[in-house]
């Protein structure tokens, strides 16, 4: 989903309560981090980045993750007062997904370059962020965690994983486990990069498959009234070709081993796929926001969920598909804003 619209000391952050950092880009460094599959991400950093001042009791953090393909820089628009999180009250952590081409990816590991680095998990994102919160940030629990997408996607793992690390979460068009026609997605996306000649099994010198993945973003992204609404038949390939840019801009090998890690996705696993087991680990307070049109990520799967944790629903029925809370942004970000005040 698209938005519209120096490093201090780590030792006076953890010092000096309040002190904020503005959404500068920063870094964690875990070492060499184990993943759920056995497998290992060695020298793995985890980038982040914070905004507003941390109160004396460490009692006002959000917990941010990234939606896919996306980053803690493009998410700085959500922050701020009348924004989706008034960073004047709340401290939020901006969290980059593992694979996201700036925490640890196979686009800049030196050690696991490309296709050599593991395969990781959504539940291996989540791990990661609570290590940096817990170990090199020293908060021991938040406020609430919120997420857009896949952030949406982690905001369950989160809640599960962590059931007493957080007082409230919200997911955003967001899914304990991908459907069906989710995962088909992913799986076309997939097989249009390793099906791309230029991929070369991950050691291309340009971006493979980029007009083909524009093309599926562009039927999954909005629904197919949004979509004949904003496009002319004229404007069509104009349409695909602005879209281009931003695939190309993230690196083929980063999709792949996201996109694998949305398919794995099941917030059930650890409770032998029973999502009612799974719905029994929550403790937080939850408003679940999803898309009636999206078709990215289907509601169905949220909505389920949700009846199970008894959680505040506050769906969105406009024509935007998944990108629907932009286009009723002051609506979702008043409903957010009443929620974390509770």
């Amino acid at each position: 989903m698209k938005i519209s619209a120096g490093l201090m000391l780590l030792f006076l952050t953890l010092a000096i309560p309040g002190l904020a950092q503005n959404g500068r880009q920063q870094f964690a460094s875990l070492g060499d981090f184990k993943l759920e599959n056995g497998g290992v991400i060695r020298d793995c950093r985890i980038g982040y980045r914070t905004f507003g001042r941390l109160n004396r009791d460490k009692s006002n953090v959000v917990v941010f993750p990234t939606w896919f393909r996306g980053t803690s820089g493009q998410l700085s628009g959500f922050f701020g007062r009348g924004r989706l999180v008034d960073a004047s009250r709340y401290y939020v952590v901006a969290m980059d997904a593992l694979g996201d081409g700036v925490s640890s990816s196979p686009s800049n590991s030196t050690l696991q370059p490309r296709m050599q680095f593991p395969n990781f998990t959504i539940g291996d994102m989540v791990k990661s962020q609570h290590q940096v919160l817990t170990q090199v940030l020293g908060i021991t629990h938040v406020k609430a965690v919120v997420g857009i997408s896949m952030g949406g996607m982690q905001t369950f793992q989160w809640m599960v994983a962590f059931p007493d690390f957080m007082d409230m979460a919200v997911p955003i068009v967001g899914t304990p486990r991908p459907s069906p026609y989710n995962m088909l997605h992913l799986i076309v996306e997939n097989d249009a990069i390793t099906g791309d000649p230029a991929w070369n099994h991950g050691d291309y010198t340009e971006q493979p498959a980029v007009r083909l993945l524009a093309e599926i973003g562009a039927l999954v992204g909005s629904s197919p009234d949004r979509f004949n609404e904003r496009n002319t038949r004229r404007s069509l390939l104009s349409h695909i070709s602005r879209s281009e840019k931003g695939v190309r801009h993230f690196d083929a090998n980063d999709h792949l081993r996201q996109a694998q890690a949305i398919l794995a996705l099941d917030v059930s696993a650890p409770f032998g796929g029973d999502m009612s087991k799974a719905a029994r680990a929550v403790k937080a307070k939850v408003l679940v926001i999803p898309s009636e049109t999206d078709h990215m990520v289907t509601p169905g799967p949220a909505l389920d969920f949700a009846r199970l944790i008894h959680a505040q629903v506050f769906e969105l029925h406009n024509n935007c598909g998944h990108g629907a809370p932009g286009c009723e942004a002051q609506k979702v970000d008043a409903a957010v804003s009443v929620f974390l005040a509770q």
